[in-house]
């Protein structure tokens, strides 16, 4: 199996919330505008057809009013487990996969790029690794809410 680590971001965190509840906030567009995106961040989704094959497009807006068009294919869906979608623009596949742990669910959540290059252009541009740390505290934010 080829080592990809070079060429991945990957972050693991338990949340303390069921895997039913964490499942919702991460398929139901209703729920990503709220947490979706860095510190500063808003999101509006044009599409998010959760289905293999379907089509996820979002805008996030930068808080300095710069517009980021996303677009992405979901890939593969496994209920309550893994959700894997390819992002164009640059291009990566997102891994997200669900374990439940009682009361908890860790989630281990992975981007990986086609190069190192491009993964190293990624962090260096956008700060995609701190993106996606403040991504994750966001959502643990939202979820508290419930």
């Amino acid at each position: 199996m080829e080592n990809t680590k070079n060429r991945e971001l990957r972050m693991i965190r338990i949340f303390k919330a069921p895997i039913k509840l964490m499942w919702e906030v991460w398929t139901d567009p209703k729920h990503i505008t709220n947490w979706w995106g860095p510190n500063g961040f808003t999101s509006t989704i044009h599409e998010m057809d959760f289905r293999e094959g379907g089509e996820w497009k979002l805008t996030m807006h930068g808080p300095d009013g710069t517009n980021y068009p996303n677009r992405s294919v979901f890939k593969e869906i496994v209920p309550f487990k893994k959700i894997v979608f390819e992002h164009f623009n640059p291009h990566f596949i997102t891994t997200v996969v669900f374990e439940s742990k009682g009361e908890e669910t860790e989630v281990n959540w992975s981007l990986l790029f086609d190069t190192e290059e491009m993964k190293d252009i990624v962090v260096k541009a956008h700060k995609a690794d701190e993106g996606q740390k403040q991504n994750f505290d966001r959502l643990e934010k939202y979820i508290f809410g419930f």
